[in-house]
């Protein structure tokens, strides 16, 4: 017999030739032929469910953003059209306003609130804040709680 068969072992032995060493005990996999397979899992359906989980919480953050903006839009739009608008007097911060438009499609600013003002078409009433930022009340509840 020459040298290398002498080396070689047999498929079903476990040695470790950097150690010398049998070591089937110390593996942490079955090395006999009963041993259960190794096979890799299929993560493919984790794989989905993860990206289906991240994409539905990253379109609802979206939409949040997506409202959040068109609400601050719509602020900036009222808040523009007021300073832009004609008032002759300083408006006091938290008092409410209320913005109208004339037949000539001007628009102005005034303290007299809707009911006791029908010849012009009311555009909303408003409540300056601290900030300086018109706040757009939206219904005649908020009015009467202020």
């Amino acid at each position: 017999m020459s040298k290398q068969n002498e080396d070689k072992k047999p498929d079903l032995i476990v040695f470790d030739e950097k150690t010398g060493r049998y070591d089937a005990s110390i593996k942490e996999y079955g090395t006999n032929v009963g041993a259960p397979s190794i096979t890799t899992t299929n993560v493919k359906t984790w794989k989905n469910v993860g990206i289906s989980k991240v994409n539905h919480m990253l379109k609802q953050k979206f939409n949040e953003l997506q409202e959040e903006y068109d609400r601050m839009m719509e602020e900036y739009k009222w808040n523009d059209l007021i300073y832009n608008t004609e008032y002759n007097f300083e408006p006091i911060i938290g008092e409410i306003y209320h913005l109208y438009e004339r037949e000539d499609a001007s628009i102005f600013l005034s303290v007299i609130p809707p009911n006791s003002f029908k010849q012009f078409k009311c555009l909303g009433s408003f409540q300056l804040t601290f900030e300086k930022v018109w706040r757009k009340i939206e219904e005649e509840k908020d009015i009467e709680t202020l």
